[in-house]
């Protein structure tokens, strides 16, 4: 898999936050997808000791969620740790990653945010727009916003607002386990996002594309420490 756009990773604080701006307006937060056939689950580890990135790419089959394929790439640190800026940092290596991908994916779920984000624009809406794919942020956390805990069964939803916008759901995907967040990416709706990430969490708190791409990096993460 090839970026539809490209743009320098060497950027200054100020112009990445310039670059975020200008890209969200490419945001697309609609259904705009045709069959899903492959999903991938994408997470990225830092290795404090080598001073590296390691990126993982999962391809799970949508129906079963067996796994079809999977990539694990190193890469060296290009751009510091800044909160709000994750994705340059993150999408180098995964980019990466996507180029040695055989089995083209319809839907990519990111551990992290989507449009959850101060200039919603987090790393699954970066990914999604680079691509031209429809994602999803699927964040363990809380970035930013208000909410109401939703009710402690599978299913429930309780919305995730930002000065006055519905950024996200928090989704419960098992019955008394701690909720998930929940954002558009890029060319899928909240409502069908968190159906495909209740579709990808039939026995765990977390999705099976996260759960198996997390197992990925720290793997890799253990095999050069």
């Amino acid at each position: 898999m090839e970026p539809r756009l490209n743009h320098s990773w060497i950027l200054t604080e100020t112009e990445a936050i310039l670059l975020q701006q200008k890209l969200s307006l490419k945001v697309i937060k609609e259904d705009l997808f045709a069959e899903i056939r492959y999903i991938a689950g994408v997470d990225v580890a830092y290795s404090e000791q080598r001073d590296l990135l390691i990126a993982a790419v999962v391809i799970l089959e949508a129906n079963s969620l067996n796994i079809v394929e999977s990539v694990v790439v190193e890469d060296s640190v290009q751009f510091p740790y800044i909160p709000g800026l994750f994705s340059f940092r993150e999408l180098p290596p995964l980019v990466k990653a996507f180029k040695q991908i055989k089995t083209a994916p319809q839907l990519v779920v990111c551990d992290g945010q989507g449009i959850a984000h101060p200039r919603r624009f987090g790393l699954a809406s970066h990914l999604g727009v680079l691509f031209d794919i429809p994602t999803i942020g699927c964040g363990k956390t809380r970035l930013l916003g208000e909410y109401d805990e939703p009710n402690l069964t599978r299913g429930s939803i309780s919305p995730l607002q930002d000065q006055g916008d519905i950024i996200g759901n928090v989704l419960r995907t098992q019955n008394n386990v701690k909720p998930i967040f929940v954002s558009t990416g890029h060319r899928i709706s909240l409502d069908t996002a968190c159906e495909w990430v209740l579709h990808l969490s039939p026995d765990y708190r977390l999705p099976e594309t996260t759960r198996q791409s997390d197992q990925l990096v720290k793997k890799a993460l253990a095999s050069i420490e």
